[in-house]
C-alpha cells in the first residue's frame, strides 16, 4: 500500500533523499553553485546542529509514508479550505502535486523558489522562468505548468538515476513523503507540501532566524 501515492495518469520514478542526488539536481534547473543541499541528522542535538553552515534558508524532510501519517494528513487538512492565491504578493510560492511519486521534485522546488534561496536562482535559467510563469497562476494552473514542463520531466528522470540505493518502478509503493519548510516573505515559517490544500503556517521567524532557528 502506498498511503501517499498520487491518483495522476503521469507517475516519475521516486527520487532518493540524499545531498547528492538533490544538490545536482537544483543547480540542474539554475540554482547558484554557491548553495547545496546537505543532511541535517538531528534537530535538537547542539552539538549535530553546530556542524551545519548557516544561515539555513530551506529544510527538506523525509518522513515515512505510513497509513497513520497519511490518516493524519488527512485529519489535519479535512477543514481547510483550498488555497487559492496568487500574484507576486504571496509569502510563499506553493505548487500542488498533480504527478505520481514526484513529492521530492515539488519538495526541491518550494526550497529553491521561496525565502533567501529564490535570491541565488541564475538569470535565464529553467527556474527563473519557470518562477516568473508560475507567480501568476492560481494553484491549478500551476500544477498543470508543472504536468506539461518536459524540462522538469527530463530534470527529473536524470536525477532518479543518480544515488546508492537501487532505483525503483514507478509501480512499487513509496514508503516515504517529502515536505519543505522556507521563510515566508512575511517573516513566519511556512511548511509547504503539494499533497495538501495550501502553505501551513508554522510560527514566526524572527529577524535574522533561519529555519533551523
Amino acid at each position: 500500500m502506498d498511503p501517499h501515492a498520487v491518483d495522476a495518469p503521469k507517475i516519475w520514478v521516486p527520487l532518493e533523499n540524499n545531498p547528492s542526488v538533490m544538490t545536482p539536481l537544483a543547480h540542474n534547473l539554475g540554482l547558484s553553485p554557491s548553495l547545496h543541499f546537505i543532511d541535517v541528522y538531528s534537530l535538537t542535538e547542539p552539538s549535530l546542529l553546530r556542524t551545519i553552515p548557516r544561515p539555513v534558508h530551506a529544510l527538506l524532510f523525509l518522513y515515512p509514508g505510513t497509513v497513520i501519517s497519511a490518516r493524519d494528513l488527512f485529519m489535519e487538512e479535512e477543514d481547510r479550505e483550498e488555497y487559492t492565491a496568487s500574484g507576486p504578493d504571496e509569502p510563499v510560492l506553493w505548487f500542488r502535486q498533480t504527478i505520481g511519486h514526484a513529492c521530492g521534485l515539488i519538495g526541491l522546488l518550494h526550497c529553491v523558489t521561496n525565502g533567501e534561496a529564490s535570491k541565488y536562482i541564475l538569470p535565464g535559467s529553467e527556474l527563473e522562468n519557470l518562477v516568473k510563469a508560475a507567480t501568476p497562476l492560481n494553484p491549478t494552473e500551476r500544477a498543470k505548468l508543472l504536468y506539461d514542463s518536459e524540462v522538469l520531466e527530463k530534470a527529473h528522470k536524470e536525477a532518479a538515476e543518480m544515488g546508492y540505493s537501487r532505483t525503483p518502478g514507478i509501480e512499487e509503493p513509496v514508503l516515504y513523503g517529502f515536505t519543505a519548510f522556507v521563510k515566508g516573505r512575511d517573516g513566519r515559517l511556512y511548511e509547504l507540501e503539494g499533497q495538501r490544500k495550501g502553505p501551513v503556517e508554522r510560527g514566526v521567524l524572527e529577524e535574522g532566524e533561519d529555519v533551523l532557528s
